[in-house]
C-alpha cells in the first residue's frame, strides 16, 4: 500500500515537473513573439507620421535622400534600398560557394588534425569586431580594389560585398558542416556500394541529404549580411545616390541610420522618417525568412 502511494506521489511529481518546462518553454515562446510584435509596433508607430506625410511615392519611387537640402528636402529610399539588396547579393554569391565547399571539407575530406586546426580559426573569425573588419576594408581591401580595377577608391559595393562575405562565412560554414554530419552515414556508405566515388557521393548524396540546414545557414548569414552596419558604414564610401554598378559608393540602409539618427531634431520628418527605414529593413529581414522557411518545407516535401 506504501509503495503504490510512493509510486502515485513519484508520477504526480513527475507530471508537474513536465508541466511546469512545458509552460516554462511556452512563457519564453511567447516573450519572443511579444518582443518580435513590439519591435514591429514600434517601427510602424514612429514612422506612420511620416508616411502619412510624404506618401509613399516619395519613399519608395524617389531615387534622392537629402533631408537637409535648403531648396527641397527628398526622403526617397530607392538608392539606399538597391545599395543595401546589392551590397548582400555580392556577398552572398562570394559566401555562399566558399561556405558550402568549406563545411564538406570540414565534415568529410579534411583530417581530424587539419579539422582541429580550421574550426578554432573559424570560430576566431565569427568573434571579430565588426569595426576590425570595416578597418581592414578601408587599408587593405579599397587600396587593392583600386589598384586591381583602377578605381579612384576602393570603398565602394565591391568592398562591402567582399568584406560582409567575410562576417556571413562563420555562420554558413558552422551550421552547414552541421547539416552535412548529420547525414545517415548509411546513405553514404549504400552510395558507395553501388560504385560512386567518394567525390561523386560527397555531391550527390550527402549535400542534397543536407540541403534543408545548408538553405538555413545561407539565410543566417543573409540575416547578418542585411543587418550589419559598422562595416558597411566604414567600407562602401557612404554616396547617397543610385549605383550603377559594384565599383560605385553606395549608402546602406543600415548607414543611414547610424549616420543621421543622433543629429535629428527628435520628433520632426527627417527622425520619423529613420523609422520609416528601420521598418523595411524589418520587412526585408521578415520576408527573408518567411522564403527560408516556405523553401525549407517544399524542400522537405519533395525529398520524402
Amino acid at each position: 500500500m506504501q509503495n503504490r502511494k510512493h509510486k502515485n506521489k513519484a508520477v504526480i511529481l513527475r507530471q508537474l515537473r513536465e508541466n511546469i518546462i512545458e509552460r516554462f518553454f511556452q512563457v519564453n515562446g511567447l516573450f519572443a513573439v511579444i518582443v518580435l510584435v513590439g519591435i514591429f509596433s514600434l517601427l510602424l508607430i514612429e514612422g506612420l507620421p511620416a508616411l502619412q506625410s510624404l506618401g509613399l511615392k516619395e519613399f519608395f519611387l524617389n531615387r534622392i535622400w537629402d533631408p537637409t537640402s535648403f531648396e527641397r528636402e527628398s526622403y526617397g529610399l530607392l538608392s539606399m534600398i538597391v545599395s543595401t539588396l546589392m551590397v548582400t547579393l555580392g556577398a552572398m554569391v562570394i559566401a555562399v560557394p566558399l561556405g558550402i565547399l568549406c563545411a564538406a571539407y570540414i565534415a568529410d575530406i579534411a583530417k581530424p588534425r587539419v579539422r582541429e586546426i580550421i574550426k578554432p580559426v573559424i570560430e576566431i573569425l565569427a568573434g571579430i569586431p565588426s569595426v576590425v573588419i570595416g578597418f581592414m576594408g578601408i587599408i587593405v581591401v579599397g587600396p587593392m580594389l583600386a589598384k586591381i580595377f583602377g578605381t579612384s577608391n576602393g570603398l565602394n559595393a565591391m568592398n562591402g560585398s567582399i568584406l560582409l562575405a567575410v562576417m556571413s562565412l562563420p555562420t554558413i560554414i558552422s551550421i552547414s558542416e552541421d547539416a552535412i554530419l548529420a547525414v545517415p552515414q548509411e546513405f553514404k556508405n549504400a552510395s558507395l556500394a553501388l560504385g560512386a566515388t567518394r567525390w561523386q557521393t560527397l555531391v550527390r548524396v550527402t549535400i542534397p541529404a543536407a540541403m534543408s540546414g545548408i538553405i538555413a545557414s545561407v539565410m543566417l548569414g543573409m540575416g547578418r549580411a542585411i543587418g550589419e552596419t559598422m562595416t558597411v558604414l566604414m567600407a562602401t564610401g557612404n554616396a547617397p545616390a543610385m549605383p550603377g554598378g559594384f565599383f560605385d559608393s553606395v549608402r546602406t540602409m543600415t548607414a543611414t541610420i547610424a549616420i543621421e539618427l543622433g543629429e535629428t531634431v527628435q520628433g520632426g520628418i527627417h527622425y520619423k522618417s529613420l523609422f520609416v527605414i528601420g521598418f523595411v529593413l524589418f520587412l526585408m529581414t521578415f520576408v527573408v525568412n518567411l522564403v527560408s522557411d516556405v523553401v525549407l518545407q517544399k524542400y522537405q516535401k519533395v525529398s520524402r
